[in-house]
C-alpha cells in the first residue's frame, strides 16, 4: 500500500530537467585546448627529486632555461627524454644567445652570435618544441633591492632609488630608441624566417620594469605601440608573438597605452599570447613589490578567466616565486602555493566560461 502511494505521489510530481541534476562537465587539465599549468625551470640546476616533487604537485608542462653556453640537439633531446620520464613535456626553450650585446648593441660579430640562436631555433623544431622565448633589453636593472613583505622576500623596485643611487651608464655610449630599433630589426628579419621555417613561434617578453631608459640605453617594450610595431616589423607573422607577463604589464599601470585585460582581448584575441607569466605587484610605478599571485593589486581570476575567454590554450607559468621559510633552489614551498593556486583559478575560469 505504501509503495502504491509513493509511485502515486512521484509520478504526479513535476518532471525535472534530467540536465539540471548533472554536474557541469569540467574540463580536463590535460585537455589540449586548456590552457597548460607550467613553471620556469633551469636547466642546468634542476634535479631529479626536484622533478619528482613538481609531478608530485601536477606540473605537466615546463619551460626550460639553458642559459648561454653551448646547446646542441643532443642537449636538448636528453632534457626532452629526461622529463619524459616524469611525465613533464617542454612547452617552451631559452636560450641566452640572443642577448648577446654584440646582437642587441648592433656590434661587429653579431651575426655569429645570431647564427647559435638560429640552431637553437632549428633544434627546437626538430623536437617539436613550439615555443622560444625571449626579451631585448641589453642595459637592463632588474631590482634596487630584495625585502620582506608580509613575512616572504620579495624583489623591489623603486624609481627614485635606481636614478639616485643604482643607475650607471654601462656602455662606452648612449644608445637611443632609432639605434635599438635598427638592433630589434636586424636581429628579428634574421631569425624569423628560420623561426617560421622550424614551425617555432617566437615569444616577445616586455621590458621589466617598463621604464623607456635605464643606464644609457632605450627600452622598446614599455607600451602597446612598442609591441604594435614590432609586430609590423614581423609582417603580421604567425610566429611573432608575446610572452605577456602580467606582472611587467601591471608594473606599468596606466601608462602602457592598454592595461592587461585590453592587452590579452587584442593580442589574445588574435592568437598572438604564447606565452603568460603569471605574477602580482603591490602597484605600479614608480615603486612595487613582487608579490604571491593572491597578494597584489591586480585581480588574477580576472586575468584566468580573460585568457580563457579569448580560448588561450598556452603555458601559465608562476614568474618570480617569493621566497618563503626554508625555501632554496627550486623554492618548492612557494612553487606549490603558486601552482595550487593557478589551479584553482583556471578550473573556475573554466567553469564560468564554458
Amino acid at each position: 500500500m505504501l509503495r502504491r502511494l509513493f509511485l502515486r505521489s512521484a509520478l504526479a510530481a513535476p518532471a525535472v530537467p534530467l540536465l539540471a541534476q548533472q554536474p557541469a562537465a569540467r574540463i580536463d587539465e590535460s585537455d589540449p585546448r586548456n590552457a597548460k599549468l607550467c613553471h620556469r625551470l633551469d636547466a642546468n640546476a634542476i634535479t631529479d627529486d626536484d622533478l619528482r616533487f613538481l609531478r608530485q604537485i601536477g606540473l605537466e608542462w615546463v619551460r626550460l632555461e639553458f642559459g648561454d653556453g653551448e646547446v646542441t640537439l643532443d642537449t636538448l633531446r636528453a632534457a626532452q627524454q629526461r622529463f619524459a620520464q616524469f611525465g613533464m613535456r617542454i612547452y617552451s626553450g631559452v636560450h641566452y644567445a640572443y642577448r648577446s650585446a654584440r646582437i642587441q648593441l648592433g656590434q661587429p660579430g653579431r651575426d655569429r652570435d645570431i647564427e647559435t640562436y638560429r640552431r637553437f631555433l632549428r633544434d627546437l623544431g626538430k623536437l617539436g618544441i613550439p615555443v622560444a622565448s625571449y626579451d631585448f633589453h641589453p642595459a637592463n636593472t632588474y631590482t634596487t633591492k630584495m625585502v620582506e613583505h608580509r613575512g616572504y622576500t620579495a624583489r623591489e623596485f623603486d624609481l627614485d632609488d635606481f636614478r639616485t643611487r643604482v643607475e650607471r651608464r654601462q656602455f662606452d655610449r648612449e644608445y637611443s630608441a632609432d639605434d635599438m630599433w635598427a638592433n630589434y630589426t636586424y636581429f628579428l628579419k634574421a631569425v624569423l624566417p628560420v623561426a617560421e621555417e622550424a614551425g617555432v613561434k617566437l615569444a616577445l617578453h616586455p621590458d621589466d620594469p617598463p621604464v623607456a631608459k635605464m643606464n644609457g640605453v632605450a627600452k622598446l617594450f614599455t607600451h602597446y605601440d612598442g609591441y604594435r610595431r614590432a609586430e609590423e616589423i614581423a609582417g603580421n607573422s604567425p610566429n611573432w608573438g608575446l610572452t605577456f607577463c602580467v606582472g611587467t604589464w601591471s608594473e606599468g599601470g596606466d601608462r602602457m597605452g592598454k592595461d592587461v585585460f585590453e592587452m590579452i582581448r587584442d593580442f589574445g584575441g588574435r592568437g598572438k599570447i604564447f606565452e603568460v607569466h603569471f605574477r602580482n605587484v603591490t602597484g605600479p610605478l614608480p615603486h612595487f613589490v613582487e608579490t604571491f599571485p593572491d597578494d597584489g593589486y591586480m585581480d588574477m581570476y580576472r586575468v584566468m578567466k580573460a585568457l580563457r575567454q579569448v580560448r588561450f590554450n598556452g603555458p601559465v607559468e608562476p614568474d618570480h616565486v617569493p621566497r618563503l621559510a626554508g625555501d632554496s633552489g627550486l623554492l618548492r614551498a612557494g612553487t606549490a602555493y603558486c601552482i595550487a593556486y593557478m589551479r584553482a583559478l583556471l578550473r573556475r575560469a573554466n567553469d564560468e566560461v564554458g
